[in-house]
């Protein structure tokens, strides 16, 4: 664990010290929005182009702080009761204590450097190790004079492998970060455009970037890329060269793949042994990425049944990151690297999205690329042509000057500031979009248009299990008979259009919706289906008509607003639906209005009557069985004397899920599947798939001794020392308040504990004292493990209310297999 007098550190970092010399630091942080204040912390101010780290240190001093590494010659504040560390450079003192920390451990540590895609390679190399290894790595893409140093704070006597990121933009920085991490395996990934500025040529940046291991003991790369092979050979006399090819088939180690429909097949002849595993990949960066991944894990002597994780290998976030959007688009989020090489690779993927029709590039200008613009842009125009790219929207001054007249399709703004003013009046819609853009563009402010919505806590919606319940439904009906599906109230939480889209395909009859404005959306969303308007609103006959919707006639109000509005437009002929009330009471037409309802519709000479139905009260509880078969003579009787005084047919329905699955002998022409589709079955749950899974993830851990208490007004009373972890969703986002102290639980690592305290409207706490968690482990408040009908059954309600209750702001994640 790192823990360092100030006295130590002044005397390892040759600076001066102020204040308490035996104090001692424990963490070290330079954003003074994650500075926590404890004893140990320290906060170190850099100067920097944009913000200088000491006019935060009078907010940190309030705030508890009492450790501050400081610049010469910076104004600061100085206080009587805070320590000071005093450097010439704050960050050459910085990495020299680093570099005294590393040397505290013998454990094998991997350096990955390269022009792209060090950080896959980091995260997936890990993905495989950590089964049989206890890894440290770099967070996110710490690889940079500050990144690198702050990766090394996380090492400690536990671990049994260290992967960490080395990048640099000028020369002269690789020295300083091997000097920091010494590595004893190297990766070299690849070399490119990126970062090309500050260097004479590629070759240039090659010797640079190869000076990170100039110690270590093996070195991974593909020799395909010669200039990397040409100076591995020269300068590293002393190093186990584990140079692999897809070219040169008498190489020691000799690549070959295929790729297929969902994924891509990689055979490694390792040293005359071949090890084949598979991805979920086609591009040629992630199958390069994950050869480098195989040989460093068969050098580091992993047993080889790991290798074959690949084929669940995750994506990594800020490379080629895939996100639903808005208006059913699918936003891949590539803006981090801004050079030829990785838009090649972020087309490549592009192009593979077939599940739209349209492929949409966003590009800003190649900020990071110093070659001839002409030629440059020239190139990027091929790639368009090349990958079927069918609209490009370009962002800046170069794409405009040199890309916008090769471009037919194209719109360009000078900023991402200009785009996001013009947004509403972009359309994107069932369309893939790649945002490709360089980090001075700040393109994730474009990437927050686009997608739905940004917090973390998602509901995921399973399209396979919808499909499964559909036609599990379907085994009870004759093949004449119709299904209606009932798309109201947000398709009951999961999302009207997206149900509605995947309904459409496997051939729904009908669908169902509240209020008129729901139809509308999935009208303007592009579905074509016939939908039935449950409860139609006063004053909306002609929007509910001007989109082809069809109401339902509930009550003498609506049917005489439908009669005046036929009469109105008498050279049309408009379709209606007659509810019937047997038994509910709540909508519907009496059975004793039945003759004086006849005379009224019969009166309504353009309106056609499509069908005829009535609401079933009890169908999924036996105790109601008798009333369920009086609702259904009543509704014959009623049903059949309407039908007889027509001379077209007219369909007849009374069933629900539930009446699907025990009273299918009276379907009639057609039925209503509703909460069934979404997996709660009255009589065969087995038989249904639960559709919906509730995840958060753990935003903090705090421990608690015995005696504390936990939320609003005391409710979370601790018992013993104890682990809390903090969950980002409340009650705004429809988490019942019902289930808090302990009446509710979740799922942590496939573990179940319990809800401490109130849940409040955006946070919940959990008793995790019991479980190995980290922070940003993945919790499930209800799924296939942890049924949404056991949730029901602890609030004493039914499912619909869970499901129909979880907000508009949790977004809905859809995926199908």
């Amino acid at each position: 664990m790192f823990a360092y007098s100030l006295s130590d550190i002044a005397h390892i970092t040759n600076s001066f010290c102020k204040g308490n010399l035996q104090s001692i630091i424990t963490s070290i942080y330079i954003d003074s929005r994650e500075t926590h204040s404890n004893l140990g912390s320290m906060f170190i101010a850099i100067p920097g182009k944009k913000f200088n780290g000491h006019s935060f240190i009078q907010k940190l001093y309030e705030k508890g702080i009492r450790n501050f590494w400081v610049q010469n010659g910076e104004s600061y504040p100085e206080y009587d009761d805070a320590q000071y560390i005093i450097s010439h450079n704050v960050v050459d003192a910085f990495q020299l204590l680093m570099k005294h920390y590393r040397l505290q451990f013998s454990i094998p540590i991997v350096g990955i450097t390269g022009s792209n895609g060090k950080t896959i390679v980091k995260e997936w190399l890990y993905y495989l190790c950590r089964h049989s290894m206890s890894v440290v790595r770099s967070p996110r893409s710490y690889n940079s004079q500050i990144g690198v140093p702050l990766s090394l704070l996380l090492l400690n006597s536990n671990y049994t492998l260290g992967i960490f990121e080395a990048g640099i933009s000028q020369p002269y920085e690789m020295q300083k970060l091997a000097a920091m991490l010494q590595p004893t395996i190297g990766i070299f990934t690849n070399i490119g455009d990126a970062h090309q500025e500050h260097f004479i040529d590629i070759e240039h940046k090659v010797t640079e970037k190869m000076k990170l291991f100039t110690h270590v003991s093996q070195l991974i790369y593909c020799k395909d890329y010669e200039l990397i092979d040409k100076h591995a050979q020269m300068l590293l006399p002393n190093t186990k060269l584990y140079a692999w090819s897809f070219i040169d088939t008498s190489s020691s180690i000799f690549v070959q793949y295929s790729t297929q429909k969902h994924a891509t097949y990689i055979s490694v002849n390792y040293y005359s042994t071949v090890y084949s595993f598979e991805i979920p990949y086609h591009d040629r960066a992630s199958i390069e990425n994950a050869v480098h991944c195989c040989i460093t894990a068969l050098v580091l002597g992993i047993e080889t049944q790991y290798i074959q994780y690949f084929s669940d290998i995750p994506q990594v976030a800020m490379r080629l990151e895939q996100k639903s959007g808005k208006h059913n688009c699918t936003i891949i989020n590539d803006s981090y690297n801004s050079d030829l090489q990785s838009l090649t690779v972020a087309l490549q993927f592009l192009s593979q999205q077939n599940q739209h029709p349209q492929k949409t590039l966003i590009l800003s200008d190649l900020m990071q690329i110093t070659a001839d613009k002409q030629e440059l842009y020239s190139h990027i125009s091929s790639l368009i042509v090349t990958y079927g790219i069918s609209k490009c929207i370009g962002i800046g001054k170069d794409v405009q000057i040199y890309l916008k007249p090769k471009i037919q399709k194209g719109i360009f703004f000078n900023s991402t500031a200009e785009f996001l003013d013009a947004y509403t009046t972009l359309v994107f819609n069932n369309e893939a979009i790649l945002l490709k853009g360089a980090r001075e563009f700040e393109f994730e402010k474009i990437a927050k248009k686009l997608e739905f919505q940004t917090h973390q806590t998602v509901l995921e919606i399973n399209l396979n299990a919808i499909i499964h319940n559909l036609q599990y439904f379907r085994t009870y009906l004759y093949g004449s008979t119709k299904v209606m599906v009932m798309v109201k109230a947000f398709s009951y939480g999961s999302g009207s259009y997206e149900i509605a889209n995947i309904l459409q395909n496997h051939k729904v009859d009908y669908l169902a919706v509240a209020f008129a404005d729901e139809g509308i959306e999935l009208r303007n969303a592009g579905i074509t289906l016939p939908i039935v308007v449950m409860n139609p609103e006063t004053g909306m006959m002609q929007q509910i008509f001007e989109h082809g919707l069809e109401p339902s006639i509930h009550n003498s109000t609506v049917l005489e607003e439908f009669a005046e509005y036929c009469l109105a437009h008498s050279d049309r002929i408009f379709p209606y639906h007659i509810k019937i009330d047997t038994g509910m009471a709540r909508y519907g037409f009496s059975p004793d209005e039945i003759f004086s309802l006849i005379e009224r519709m019969q009166a309504i000479p353009n309106g056609t009557i499509i069908s005829v139905f009535s609401h079933l009260v009890g169908t999924d509880d036996p105790q109601f069985d008798a009333f369920t078969e009086q609702q259904i003579a009543t509704f014959v009787r009623s049903s059949s004397l309407i039908c007889s005084q027509f001379s077209y047919p007219i369909m007849r329905h009374i069933l629900n899920s539930a009446g699907i699955e025990r009273f299918s002998k009276y379907q009639f022409d057609m039925v209503r599947l509703g909460i069934g589709l979404y997996g709660i079955s009255a009589q065969h749950e087995h038989n249904c798939m639960h559709i919906s899974t509730l995840k958060t993830f753990i935003s903090e851990i705090r421990s608690m001794p015995s005696g504390t208490t936990v939320g609003y007004s005391r409710k979370g009373t601790i018992s013993r020392q104890s682990k809390i972890g903090v969950l980002p969703i409340g009650y705004a986002d429809g988490l019942n308040r019902r289930l808090s102290n302990g009446v509710g639980t979740v799922l942590v690592n496939n573990i179940e504990v319990p809800i401490i305290g109130n849940i409040c409207m955006d946070a919940t706490m959990i008793d995790i004292t019991d479980v190995d968690v980290e922070i940003g482990d993945e919790v499930v408040l209800f799924g296939p493990r942890l049924p949404i009908t056991l949730m029901a059954q602890r609030l004493g309600t039914i499912p619909y209310e869970i499901i129909t209750s979880i907000s508009r702001r949790v977004k809905r994640l859809y995926y199908y297999e």
